[in-house]
């Protein structure tokens, strides 16, 4: 052969592509550990929610991590925290990973920080090992991720400016509390990233459910962030004397809204798939003992990856909610809310990478769409998005009974670092 030595450079350059990663598992569960601290309560519960004091210590935590690897770290107008690893071609659009730290009051400690503390482990393994990537790395640890994905809205340019005002569960509007972990709300509309500036965005998290425990299987590989629609259904029939009224002259709009109900479950159980529907708010009006209720105002939330198949079962809901309001003598009237979300689905080739790395690792693996939203629903407005989800033990989520065993956690880290690496390797653009 006349350049024997350009076929062992291929060979050698294709047998590092294939070589697997590993990360070190001990550091990523002690610094989970270690990130548990900032706001652990009496409860064993955290009460880490985004803009307290426990968040902010546990950035500075972070930040110190970050800063030590020699990652240039910086916090946008949004209060986003971001750690940058420049890549072998500076004109290469970044690759983007990580999570939240935020949690509910008296929250559990693996939602959003399983996939934060991940991404630091895998900026922590590339550092240690070396490894250098074509493109640059950014890891990104969102703003106010459970009161609504704020830092990813806002990297997505969704934010209107009625959200800087809403309060949120640390008593501090955002605006007032992204200024307190250093953002600027002011200008807010400068952290909006331009499609061309990314090549992909991957997140790993917990369940949050109980498939993949249930299933005793390793990793789920997200289809997609379902999309919901809200809307507040009000029953009108006519308020009349309890005692008085006979059962066969009442207009009453609870019974109406008790057989709404169970309506409901049985619609969306008809139908094939994954889709949910619940009623989780009902008030009845008056609300006396004594009072045939007149009026009953309850709630309607759908969730499924099809938009246009939440539309279908709205369309049925509605049709048997007519047949109820005959029977019952009363009328529906549906209002949608504004708080809703469509689906966002995640790139079919990333979702194809995550199972071939899953494969190369062992790791047993199903398609699943996440019923709770996250950032990466935002970032799939921007870029090629993937999601990997380990297992919730029971299933139990928002909860200080929240919990993903060491092992499970270990293996979401090392199957996103190697995902990322092969995502690094390979041509994307954006849909």
């Amino acid at each position: 052969m006349k350049y024997p030595f350009l076929l062992l450079l291929v060979l050698s350059t294709s047998l590092h592509a294939q070589q697997i990663v590993e990360i070190n598992s001990s550091r990523v569960n002690d610094n989970l550990q270690a990130l548990k601290q900032f706001g652990l309560n009496a409860q064993q519960g955290n009460d880490r929610v985004a803009y307290s004091d426990h968040e902010r210590n546990a950035r500075s935590f972070l930040i110190e991590k970050l800063q030590k690897l020699g990652l240039t770290v910086n916090i946008d107008q949004a209060g986003n925290l971001s750690a940058r690893r420049p890549g072998r071609d500076p004109k290469a659009p970044i690759i983007a990973f990580g999570s939240h730290i935020d949690a509910v009051p008296n929250g559990g400690h693996y939602d959003g920080n399983v996939g934060s503390i991940g991404a630091l482990e895998v900026m922590e393994t590339l550092v240690e090992k070396n490894i250098q990537t074509t493109h640059p790395f950014e890891l990104l640890i969102f703003t106010n991720e459970e009161g609504g994905v704020f830092g990813s809205r806002a990297l997505a340019g969704e934010i209107k400016p009625e959200a800087l005002a809403v309060v949120t569960a640390s008593g501090y509007t955002n605006a007032e509390g992204v200024q307190r972990i250093g953002g600027d709300p002011e200008n807010i509309e400068v952290v909006i990233r331009k499609p061309e500036d990314l090549h992909a965005f991957m997140e790993l998290h917990i369940e949050q459910g109980s498939t993949l425990y249930d299933q005793n299987i390793a990793i789920g590989v997200v289809e997609g962030i379902v999309g919901l629609k809200w809307w507040d259904v009000t029953i009108s029939g006519f308020a009349n004397h309890a005692g008085t009224t006979p059962m066969n002259r009442r207009k009453d709009a609870m019974l109406a809204a008790a057989e709404f109900t169970l309506m409901v479950n049985r619609v969306i159980k008809s139908y094939p798939g994954r889709q949910v529907g619940t009623v989780g708010r009902i008030a009845a009006f008056p609300g006396a003992p004594n009072v045939i209720p007149g009026k009953v105002v309850l709630s309607l939330e759908i969730r499924d990856l099809d938009s246009s198949k939440i539309a279908q079962l709205f369309e049925h809901i509605q049709q048997e909610a007519t047949l109820i309001g005959e029977q019952y003598n009363t009328s529906f009237n549906f209002s949608p809310i504004d708080a809703t979300s469509n689906p966002a689905l995640t790139d079919p080739r990333i979702q194809q990478i995550i199972r071939d790395q899953a494969d190369r690792l062992g790791l047993s693996h199903i398609d699943l769409p996440s019923g709770a939203g996250h950032d990466a629903q935002d970032m799939a407005l921007l870029t090629p998005t993937g999601m990997i989800f380990i297992p919730s033990v029971d299933g139990i989520s928002h909860s200080p009974q929240e919990y993903s065993t060491p092992e499970a956690i270990a293996q979401g880290t090392e199957l996103l670092l190697n995902t990322l690496l092969e995502i690094d390797r390979t041509p994307l653009g954006n849909q």
